[in-house]
């Protein structure tokens, strides 16, 4: 047996040999960081060409330590369940097929974790970077035990919960996101139906997923399985002690479903959302423990401009990225501004720091200033502006109110910059 086979717990695993090594913490954090290539000086560069250099910014990624912590819950989820689903053993198909008649001593415990954070702090984000830096998502194997010919194996599947919170919207997304990922038309017949029952198709797609060795899925927007309390009530005053408006759930079978998924057909579950979404699941759950018991990782925004995390190291690494001539000093003022009008949440940092650029290459005087990021929190951001006020309160009331103006991770950007008027 070589040295590597030696450190490995999960060598002659097949279903682990596609995965790629594991990683060491200093490992993880090079594979998720993203620095975009910077030209070496902005001398001869004209602005219009230096604001296509600028955008390369929305590609920039800086892995806090959470999301490491966050990569290695994924990884023993993935990999401790492959443990107990040997593809050899005739116990794994008995399992898959739901024949009890062969139980197995070595039951595999269920595997779920939840992040939660803020709109724009990055969670989906990071959950995406860390599934993406496994090789493959889909693993071919061109032969595979008990089954003539080869086989597929999925690592990962990741979607949003629907807008409507339905099992049939949900169903429906999962089934065409699996035939897109594994590039078949395994749900065509299911989708083709006009009349759709969700918590069947959801035991379709169970099925397939299972049998394809499913590695993690991941659930994002999780709020959306619940009713969010009408914006009337969420801007009603009240007193620090009243609790925020309850959400109700749209579909309480589905939480059974997703139970049933992790305890009885052994496939670890993801989720991420909101504070008012995944605070909303956990009370309705009776074994919340399950939902969490992999993991529980909490994507912070950066609380004030001292912050180790955002001065020393974010701060520093994005300063470095300014298309003029003449450099903006990184200070403490312009750190205390940038918290001021961004609410240290990090996807508005950056949408800031390129707006304010943008400011700054419009007036083409070589060089960036304090009141350029002024100008842009006044312009470009001010659609959410309100929001971060009251994020900035720390009031949760006021922050309730304005959770929802806070757009989407897919749609931040189309909305930042569609809406308002050139300057």
């Amino acid at each position: 047996m070589s040295d590597a086979n030696a450190q490995d717990p999960y060598a002659g695993n097949l279903l682990t040999q596609g995965l790629g090594p594991i990683r060491s913490r200093i490992e993880v954090i090079k594979t998720l960081t993203e620095l975009p290539k910077r030209p070496k000086t902005m001398d001869g560069i004209s602005p219009h060409i230096a604001m296509h250099h600028l955008m390369s910014l929305r590609d920039f990624h800086l892995p806090s330590v959470e999301e490491c912590r966050l990569h290695e819950t994924i990884e023993l989820m993935i990999r401790q369940n492959y443990r107990y689903l040997d593809p050899t053993a005739a116990t794994t198909w008995s399992t898959l097929s739901g024949d009890n008649a062969a139980p197995s001593l070595k039951r595999a415990p269920a595997y779920g974790a939840a992040v939660v954070g803020h709109s724009g702090t990055g969670k989906t984000e990071a959950i995406l970077r860390c599934l993406r830096s496994y090789p493959q998502q889909v693993i071919h194997h061109n032969s595979f035990p008990r089954l003539v010919g080869g086989h597929q194996q999925v690592v990962w599947l990741s979607i949003n919960v629907p807008p409507s919170g339905r099992t049939v919207d949900l169903a429906t997304d999962l089934m065409r996101e699996w035939d897109r990922v594994t590039g078949g038309n395994r749900f065509a017949s299911d989708l083709a139906k006009d009349r759709r029952d969700g918590m069947k198709m959801l035991d379709s797609w169970r099925q397939v997923a299972t049998a394809h060795f499913l590695g993690v899925l991941h659930l994002d927007e999780v709020q959306n399985l619940f009713k969010l309390a009408t914006l009337k009530k969420r801007r009603s005053k009240r007193t620090p002690e009243d609790d925020p408006p309850e959400l109700s759930i749209v579909e309480d079978q589905f939480l059974k479903w997703i139970l049933i998924l992790m305890n009885t057909w052994q496939v670890p579950l993801l989720l991420s959302g909101t504070p008012d979404g995944i605070g909303a699941l956990t009370r309705r759950l009776s074994t919340t423990e399950r939902i969490v018991t992999s993991g529980f990782h909490q994507i912070q925004h950066f609380e004030n401009a001292k912050d180790s995390n955002f001065r020393t190291n974010f701060l520093e690494l994005l300063g470095k990225y300014q298309y003029v001539q003449k450099k903006l000093l990184i200070d403490d003022e312009l750190a205390n501004l940038i918290i001021e009008l961004t609410g240290g949440i990090q996807r508005l940092i950056i949408a800031l720091w390129i707006a304010a650029q943008r400011i700054a290459l419009e007036r083409n005087k070589g060089d960036l200033l304090l009141t350029d990021f002024k100008t842009a929190a006044a312009t470009y951001l001010a659609p959410v502006a309100p929001a971060v006020v009251a994020f900035r309160s720390k009031d949760p009331a006021k922050m309730s109110r304005y959770e929802d103006l806070l757009p989407r991770d897919d749609a931040f950007w189309s909305h930042l910059w569609g809406s308002i008027s050139r300057i």
